[in-house]
């Protein structure tokens, strides 16, 4: 019997990849599999038990839900445009360094603006083409700005945060605070990496720059003047929750700053509120839509690949495979960092794998070694740069469109520095 579970865990876990790889929506391959794996080993009520479990959350309802609907307002109200220009126009003078600079500042607004596809149409509109007047080479310009696109690991929306929070018995500060240098270190990795490539690929140069004139002699900014005030809304729930996650919030006067995420997000959605005067219902309506839209699409994919693991302890894999990294400790940092890494590339989509990871693995992190905090995040991080070196994500094909290149010209301009930063990860965070 042992056997026969074990071959049909290894089924299941060929056909999800397969079906994730040909596309098939991800929650419907999850779900699916993870029921039909629960029913051939006659445990039907364990795959539906873990979906009704999973829908009630409580620190990931919170968390996600707020961020998303306050990512919604800062959208409608094109506050993250405002950012994005705000922080973009004074660096059309930095020439080949604005390669490098590109790359880091998209991803710091990633942590604002915490959606991938999100964050590169948002930066990707008005980067791509300045780097792209400096003389940069389109698929490096695409490139620049899909190489820091993980930055919303760092976001206190992550789903991925939320999860390890609630295992960890930490705060999403300090859980953000706690895996935050390495992030960063694998960000200027990425950077660093795409940089000596532009160097390699010859993708600087003034003729460059002249074809990019010539094609574009009437392009002028959609941002005559930017608002100083809309640029910082996007902006205030981070600052807030940073001073409220550490020592700065026993300042006198800075009390008030220790608040969960979903106060934070109503703050800043209220200051949207304020400084761009725009009706309050039309803010409380896209807040709203932004909170249900992220229950079905962020929310969707935990729930989802809750039931895939639990169809997969109803096989008996999962225990299997603890028990086997329990006693070989040295394969759980190449699992935990490669494993998340593959499916973000073959899949463009890091949180399946690092969702499921996370869920059947990472609960057990002090048993094999490591803090929840380290090896959770790992997964999540791996899975995200995954996911930037992916030629079918949609993040790529948003900045292959943005930048009227191929997604595969651009893929092999960041995956060399994915690769790099994903071993950094294997080999120092954990």
């Amino acid at each position: 019997m042992a056997q026969f579970n074990a071959i049909i865990a290894i089924l299941g876990i060929i056909a999800t990849i397969y079906l994730l790889i040909k596309k098939y929506e991800t929650r419907t391959v999850l779900i699916g599999v993870g029921l039909v794996m629960a029913i051939i080993t006659l445990k039907p009520m364990e795959a539906l038990d873990a979906f009704a479990k999973s829908m009630t959350s409580g620190g990931l309802i919170m968390a996600i839900c707020s961020s998303m609907g306050f990512a919604y307002v800062m959208k409608f109200t094109q506050c993250d445009s405002h950012l994005v220009h705000l922080l973009t126009k004074p660096l059309s003078g930095l020439k080949f360094f604005l390669i490098p600079i590109a790359t880091i500042i998209t991803f710091f607004i990633n942590i604002a603006i915490p959606s991938a596809a999100g964050c590169a149409a948002a930066v990707g509109a008005t980067l791509i083409p300045v780097l792209k007047s400096a003389g940069v080479r389109p698929a490096t310009a695409g490139a620049a700005i899909l190489a820091g696109t993980f930055g919303s690991m760092m976001s206190p929306g992550s789903s991925h945060t939320a999860m390890i929070s609630e295992m960890s018995g930490l705060t999403i500060t300090e859980v953000n605070l706690s895996h935050a240098p390495y992030t960063m270190i694998a960000g200027a990795i990425g950077a660093l990496v795409l940089t000596i490539l532009a160097i390699v690929f010859k993708d600087y140069g003034e003729q460059h720059r002249q074809a990019y004139i010539q094609e574009n002699q009437e392009t002028e900014s959609h941002f005559e003047k930017v608002n100083p005030l809309y640029a910082l809304a996007p902006l205030v729930p981070l600052v807030i929750l940073v001073i409220g996650g550490t020592s700065l919030q026993q300042v006198s006067g800075l009390e008030w700053t220790k608040m969960g995420v979903p106060q934070a997000m109503l703050i800043g959605a209220i200051y949207a509120i304020v400084v761009t005067r725009i009706s309050p219902v039309k803010i409380t309506e896209e807040f709203f839509n932004g909170m249900g839209n992220s229950y079905a699409n962020v929310l969707g994919i935990i729930i989802a690949a809750s039931v895939f693991v639990s169809g997969l302890k109803a096989t008996g894999a999962v225990d299997s495979a603890i028990e086997f990294l329990k006693h070989s400790n040295e394969f759980v940092r190449w699992g935990a960092t490669i494993g998340p890494f593959l499916m973000g590339v073959v899949t463009g989509s890091g949180d399946a794998a690092a969702i499921a990871f996370n869920t059947a693995v990472t609960p057990h992190a002090v048993e094999l070694g490591y803090t929840h905090v380290n090896l959770g995040m790992a997964a999540a991080i791996a899975g995200a740069i995954g996911r930037t070196a992916s030629p079918i994500a949609g993040v790529t094909i948003v900045c292959a469109g943005l930048a009227m290149v191929s997604p595969v010209e651009m893929v092999k301009r960041t995956a060399p520095g994915m690769i790099l930063a994903t071993l950094f990860l294997a080999l120092f965070m954990l």
